[in-house]
């Protein structure tokens, strides 16, 4: 049955002799084709002779996808010359997989082989790749890794990310996509909104609460783990912080035996940057070493900050009064060599040369404040890939 849906996705392209392509071009070799006697036969029969080979792909696509161990050991069947997957076919096989995963296990080991839920991967990238944030490192891992090792959870994980622009909120929440989901940012289980982009109008707002509903509810259905992420908070309306509430609560457990839903709610936010900012700069001043910043130092100033924002309703929503927030998460201001190694990290990520005087040169460029003391880059690690750009030859 599975090879015959195949080779039915494979014979829906085929034109009929003598048809146009969809761009209504004809090419030489058509026009030589149509004025034979048989128009388009010649082309038919070479494109049925394509269709054993394409099945064969389509079926190694999807069953190195559907069982990884499969296709271990074999190579990848060889294309026809000048012939390649359809990206319609593709798409197909793309869905026609989900749809398979959703009645039988897609992963020998068991479970959901869209969820990979690397603890080591996480670990060493917010190691290695997250500079200046001891703090959120060791606190999104913490709570992360408590919350999927818990037998029983009875509520969402949601935890709000506070700090200035650049310094690695969207950074984190990729790192977490990425080693909780096979397919990271694009997997059916996680889902971004950006305030200003996908909820802009407030007089829209009743139709984006119906859209929000919507999606939050079709995930959740796809995904018993879903990530749900929500950049620009503090500039969410309150229709949209309010709905949000009833999905943050705690939920009674269900039947024994049957695993609850474990959905995660990741909240990135400007609020709170400034205080985070004042308290750093005091504690270094009193000769506090940054890696002795502890979250006692941060965690009831920030809290009182977001709550008396005037400019935002995310600080008085239900969210943060009725304590659905698990943790608010600071993220310190960056200084001048946290900046030189994120450009350090720029020239690597694009396979690019570099020397020290470049990496200097660049990190220099930033603005630092307070204009006293330059300690902190007002802009974080923001706009570095652009300026590499001036460096290259």
């Amino acid at each position: 049955m599975l090879h015959g849906t195949l080779w039915l996705l494979l014979l829906l392209p085929l034109r009929l002799p003598g048809t146009q392509s969809h761009r209504g071009a004809t090419s030489p070799r058509q026009e030589a084709e149509e004025q034979s006697p048989w128009p388009g036969v010649q082309r038919l029969q070479e494109q049925l002779k394509t269709v054993g080979s394409l099945s064969r792909r389509y079926w190694a696509s999807f069953s190195c996808t559907v069982w990884p161990d499969h296709c271990e050991d074999q190579e990848a069947p060889t294309p026809p010359l000048d012939w390649s997957l359809p990206l319609w076919g593709r798409r197909a096989l793309d869905s026609f997989t989900k749809w398979f995963c959703r009645f039988q296990d897609c992963c020998n080991s068991g479970g959901d082989c869209r969820i990979t839920n690397n603890f080591t991967g996480l670990e060493s990238d917010l190691r290695l790749r997250l500079h200046g944030q001891h703090l959120a490192s060791k606190l999104v891992l913490r709570a992360v890794r408590g919350y999927l090792e818990t037998p029983e959870v009875h509520k969402a994980l949601a935890l709000s990310f506070h700090g200035w622009s650049g310094t690695g909120k969207n950074f984190v929440a990729r790192m977490l996509a990425a080693n909780l989901y096979r397919d990271g940012m694009r997997s059916d289980c996680v889902k971004m909104f950006i305030s200003t982009f996908h909820f802009p109008h407030s007089k829209h707002v009743d139709m984006y609460k119906e859209e929000l509903r919507w999606q939050m509810q079709e995930t959740r259905l796809r995904c018993h783990q879903s990530m749900f992420i929500f950049d620009e908070a503090e500039k969410l309306h309150p229709g949209l912080l309010e709905l949000l509430g009833p999905h943050l609560e705690p939920r009674v457990p269900k039947a024994q035996g049957v695993e609850p839903p474990r959905p995660f709610f990741l909240f990135l936010s400007n609020l709170g940057g400034s205080i985070i900012s004042e308290k750093v700069l005091s504690l270094l001043k009193a000769g506090w070493s940054r890696e002795e910043i502890t979250m006692q130092h941060l965690e009831t100033p920030l809290q009182a900050e977001i709550m008396q924002s005037a400019d935002s309703g995310f600080g008085s929503s239900r969210l943060v009064k009725e304590n659905l927030i698990d943790f608010f998460v600071p993220f310190l201001p960056l200084e001048y060599y946290h900046v030189w190694l994120c450009v350090r990290d720029a020239f690597l990520s694009q396979e690019l040369p570099y020397t020290e005087e470049a990496l200097d040169e660049i990190a220099k460029m930033m603005t630092y404040v307070p204009e006293e003391e330059r300690r902190f880059s007002s802009q974080g690690c923001k706009s570095i890939s652009q300026r590499i750009n001036l460096f290259l030859p």
